[in-house]
């Protein structure tokens, strides 16, 4: 056979072989770079990093799982008198209609909310408006176990009630450090919205020391976008790691519905409300005895002052702390304990996180002079 015949039957096998071979030699190639890629290592298709992002987490499944069993749902029962027309109380009506022994009609009306075991023995955390007026409460725990709760106490002034339930083996939730919390950490939320039973909702924080926005009369709330929504009252909003920053509160919407703007009372704020409640039946706060005004732009200017920082005080309770320590109306108060008086409602926040007996330094400015007094916080009387 000659030469050219030769290659003409040889060449597409030989083709073939160095195409099959070229083809194994990259192949083998592909698999040395994976092997060697420190991500081949740790991921596959479709799976996320544990630290994808750079601090970022693939699942907070952990937080929930330490979280969860703390949280419960709260059911209400109220009993409620059926209207009806106002000459049925009219005695003689219903003699001359025979109705004096038949009983007045009532029916039951019934809500729900969450709250959060604080402590093992059986207390929990919720909001006064959850529980408020109703004859019966009910908690239903994640395990499925439910209990008759009895009020230990309330506070309406700071939204918060203390409940006590018999139960064994109750989970307490981890409170953690709400105020080194900063803008931006990412929250849950845990609660029981519309009834649908326990969920969780995810955001972050979106702003802290929210005030002045009518709710309450002491307010301090974290704000957050994870969604709250009617049932979530009461229930906990906690960290990364399942750790207690706040108790669910409020959401800013006439709606009734989450739109990513809700408040949670700060936990240390909670739990001190908790143990007043428990040991004093009452909430102890510090108190001043003042009335005061919140200075403006026109009133600096009438006072010759450069900013408008401050408060003006305009009546002083006969005998109270701010009495005692010579205080008069008319002083413009400029700082307390070295913090600078802004705002009058902060300024009374601040007063009420103290405890009576506490000593309160207050500089001022009397007739355009400055003044340092030195008083102790009181116990704000009930009548005031």
């Amino acid at each position: 056979m000659s030469l050219a015949r030769l290659t003409q039957f040889a060449g597409w096998p030989v083709i073939t072989g160095l195409l099959l071979g070229m083809t194994i030699i990259l192949w083998n190639q592909n698999q040395t770079a994976k092997q060697s890629s420190p991500l081949a290592n740790d991921l596959q298709l479709g799976e996320l990093s544990p630290d994808h992002g750079g601090n970022g987490v693939a699942s907070y499944s952990e937080a929930v799982a330490n979280a969860a069993p703390a949280v419960v749902n709260i059911y209400t029962r109220k009993k409620l008198k059926r209207r009806h027309h106002p000459l049925l109380d009219d005695p003689l009506f219903r003699h001359f209609f025979n109705l004096s022994d038949r009983p007045q009609q009532e029916r039951m009306e019934s809500a729900l909310g969450s709250g959060v075991i604080i402590s093992p023995d059986g207390y929990l955390l919720t909001n006064n408006h959850v529980i408020e007026g109703a004859d019966e409460i009910l908690v239903l725990l994640q395990d499925g176990r439910e209990a008759k709760a009895i009020q230990v106490g309330t506070d309406p002034e700071s939204d918060l009630a203390v409940l006590k339930v018999e139960l064994d083996n109750l989970t307490a939730i981890n409170v953690g450090e709400p105020a080194n919390v900063k803008i931006g950490d990412v929250v849950l939320a845990i609660g029981n919205p519309f009834g649908v039973g326990q969920t969780v909702t995810q955001g972050i924080i979106s702003a802290t020391g929210r005030y002045g926005l009518g709710i309450n009369k002491y307010e301090n709330y974290l704000q957050t976008d994870a969604a709250i929504n009617p049932g979530n009252s009461g229930g906990a909003l906690v960290d990364v790691h399942g750790n207690l920053l706040g108790i669910n509160t409020a959401i800013l919407d006439k709606t009734g519905f989450s739109v990513g703007i809700g408040f949670a009372i700060p936990a240390d704020t909670a739990v001190k409300v908790m143990q007043d409640l428990v040991s004093y039946g009452q909430v102890v706060r510090g108190w001043l005895g003042i009335e005061a005004q919140q200075m403006t732009q026109e009133l600096a200017k009438s006072f010759n002052l450069d900013t408008p920082h401050g408060v003006i005080i305009t009546a002083i309770y006969n005998n109270g702390p701010a009495h005692k320590a010579g205080l008069r109306p008319g002083d413009i108060i400029r700082r307390m304990n070295n913090i600078v008086v802004s705002d009058g409602r902060l300024s009374m926040n601040q007063i009420a996180q103290g405890r009576p007996g506490d000593a309160i330094e207050i500089e001022v400015l009397r007739n355009g002079k400055p003044l340092v007094v030195q008083g102790v916080l009181g116990v704000k009387p009930n009548n005031s």
